[in-house]
């Protein structure tokens, strides 16, 4: 498979490139783009066959879930049975941006996309590219970062070519990832919240949005 890079400059004026890479994640492949953490690789997250792509080319383990990005909030219902109200006063104060918070999961999301769990991650993204790629394809996207698992999280397009040509037919290069540090993971299921990964988003920032509200 030949990986092809596209540049994105304006997405406004670029619409024809964004509605290419829909219509490839609309087949079941898989498409490359930035957010504003590090670059992903999206797959339909409710097409088990898109989803399982989605592990070969990342050599992935099977037990190790992905999370799902949405463009906004009215797109949440479709992935989660219900929003805490911890998650959701994490996501009127962060979202879009470098939040992902873990949900009950909604029944249309498989198991193999939650590693079994009847937990699901759910993001956000602050990235142009990002945003108008999830509006296209109207459908949420399964996105862990766009690398072989174990390897480093890309933060350009050359990066993405580096580690991934061959395993996916496009990426859209939307320049480098302004923050450049994953995204931090709050599991919002229990009585009490998790940080399950510390990332972009500080954990003093996390619990003063909790307890300031």
């Amino acid at each position: 498979m030949e990986t092809e890079i596209v540049r994105i400059r304006d997405v406004v004026k670029q619409q024809r490139e964004i509605a290419r890479a829909a219509g490839i994640l609309r087949q079941g492949q898989l498409v490359a783009f930035p957010t504003e953490t590090v670059y992903g690789i999206g797959a339909l997250g409710l097409d088990r066959n898109a989803v399982e792509a989605l592990y070969a080319a990342k050599n992935r383990p099977a037990s190790k879930a992905f999370s799902l990005q949405v463009a906004d909030a009215g797109m949440v219902p479709r992935v989660a049975a219900y929003v805490p109200k911890t998650a959701r006063l994490l996501m009127e104060r962060f979202c879009p941006g470098a939040i992902t918070v873990v949900l009950p999961k909604a029944a249309a999301v498989s198991y193999e996309v939650t590693g079994g769990r009847d937990t699901v991650g759910v993001r956000i993204p602050a990235h142009p590219v990002a945003l108008a790629l999830l509006r296209a394809v109207g459908q949420p996207l399964a996105v862990p970062s766009a690398n072989i698992s174990g390897h480093t999280s890309p933060l350009s397009a050359s990066d993405v070519y580096a580690d991934m040509a061959g395993r996916l037919p496009l990426i859209l290069d939307g320049g480098t990832c302004p923050v450049g540090v994953e995204s931090t993971i709050v599991d919002c299921t229990g009585s009490k919240i998790k940080i399950l990964r510390h990332g972009a988003i500080g954990e003093d920032a996390i619990w003063a949005a909790i307890h300031e509200a």
